[in-house]
């Protein structure tokens, strides 16, 4: 069988979708949340107490793992791959999953926010990689502990006001 030029045409924008994010499980985005947040803390640490080149470093690492999940997936990012090698099979199963997109989104929130402190730290603004780092901890605790994601709201808050989800149609049942 042969394709047809037809079949080699680029298609339209509204006719390409973009590759189904398979469902989390919820505890998985918890997990790299704790994760995240202590390392944040120790960025914070760092900066107080003038260790300023080693809280960039590790503001800079936790910038690119940020960038991982925002741009590979939620699902996809290394701290995913933990959890699901080491601490689901000790769990039990969830009791629902949850769609990728909203912490995905929260990725890229996370990223933008560890991005603007390391652009302005290595500006000569030193503060500016703690008070960043401070501000993603407070987010990253709130996911670990409470189960309260930040991003995740902002997402949803953007797609009832129709700024997200446009031209993109809903897949029942998947």
């Amino acid at each position: 069988m042969t394709n047809s030029p037809a079949d080699s045409r680029p298609q339209p924008a509204a006719r390409r979708r973009r590759p189904e994010r398979p469902d989390l499980d919820p505890r998985g985005p918890r997990f790299g949340a704790a994760i995240t947040a202590v390392l944040l803390l120790v960025v914070v640490f760092l900066a107080l107490t003038g260790a300023s080149v080693a809280a960039l470093v590790l503001l800079s690492v936790l910038a690119a793992l940020f960038a991982w999940g925002a741009f590979a997936g939620a699902g996809r990012h290394p701290y995913g791959a933990l959890f699901k090698a080491y601490v689901r099979p000790r769990l039990g199963p969830p009791d629902a999953l949850e769609n990728a997109a909203p912490p995905t989104f929260a990725q890229g929130i996370g990223l933008l926010v560890t991005v603007t402190g390391v652009v302005l730290g290595l500006a000569g603004l030193e503060s500016a990689v703690g008070v960043s780092a401070a501000v993603a901890f407070v987010a990253a605790f709130l996911n670990a502990v409470f189960d309260y994601c930040l991003g995740c709201q902002l997402y949803l808050l953007l797609v009832r006001a129709g700024i997200l989800g446009r031209g993109q149609t809903a897949v029942a049942g998947g």
